[in-house]
């Protein structure tokens, strides 16, 4: 079997078009209701949910309620309440949506608190379960910060979206089994694997699988490095959003 690299596998590089215009980008640079910036900014709150939920399960009394925050947090998004008041520079949808996440929360806690002074009945979502939580809880001291946990989702939720690329990549090039054999190194969980047997596998020598590795590892640097520029307005904040991401990972 030809190592993972050959002529019919994925490229090392990332196509021309991956860098003409980002998700990101296209919401910002499409201002008002346009299907493209529509599309955009629902691409992105369906890929970034997992972040958001991190956080406000953090502060919500349980699981439900957390996703019915999230759920009407997204919904606001979509509906872009906020989306065109955003600088055309502002670099990091990451940024963006953990800001846009804090204030939506805050909103619902001085909604909440303006009920709860008699305009009207509790917000069900954010009933209280005491006189003073207002249905969200305190934070364990010893527990990471929300922050913390978001930008861990988000660094995970990425590495999961740039490996389903690199998967599909793979597949698409007739090399899938041999992507799969050796995936494993990517993440570094090979305690109980070995090269040499993997190598008779797929019938290629232990030479030829170290190389295969190497190459595997370089396209999966480059698809999290895709991935990352479809979240910015400015190319050249990749490298430091991809230091942002395996500190996240720490």
């Amino acid at each position: 079997m030809s190592e993972l690299t050959s002529k019919h596998s994925p490229s090392d590089t990332p196509a021309s078009s991956t860098f003409l215009t980002t998700h990101w980008t296209r919401v910002l640079n499409a201002r008002g209701d346009s299907p493209e910036a529509i599309a955009a900014l629902s691409d992105l709150c369906a890929a970034y949910y997992a972040p958001v939920f991190a956080f406000i399960r953090r502060s919500a009394p349980d699981e439900e309620t957390a996703r019915d925050l999230t759920q009407e947090f997204f919904a606001r998004q979509l509906a872009r309440q906020g989306i065109d008041t955003v600088e055309p520079g502002h670099g990091r949808f990451r940024s963006y949506l953990l800001g846009a996440v804090k204030h939506f929360l805050s909103d619902m806690r001085q909604h909440a608190n303006r009920l709860k002074r008699g305009a009207g009945q509790p917000h069900e979502s954010l009933e209280s379960q005491t006189d003073t939580s207002l249905g969200l809880q305190v934070a364990d001291p010893n527990a990471p910060s929300p922050e913390r946990v978001f930008d861990r989702k988000w660094a995970l939720t990425l590495l999961d979206r740039a490996l389903a690329s690199l998967t599909a990549r793979h597949k698409q090039a007739g090399s899938l089994d041999q992507f799969e054999a050796l995936k494993a190194w990517l993440a570094g969980d090979t305690e109980n694997l070995s090269q040499a047997e993997t190598a008779r596998g797929l019938g290629m020598n232990e030479g030829a699988v170290k190389v295969a590795i190497h190459r595997l590892r370089r396209q999966f640097r480059q698809a999290i490095k895709d991935e990352i520029a479809q979240t910015l307005n400015d190319h050249s904040q990749v490298e430091e959003e991809m230091k942002c991401l395996l500190e996240a990972l720490v």
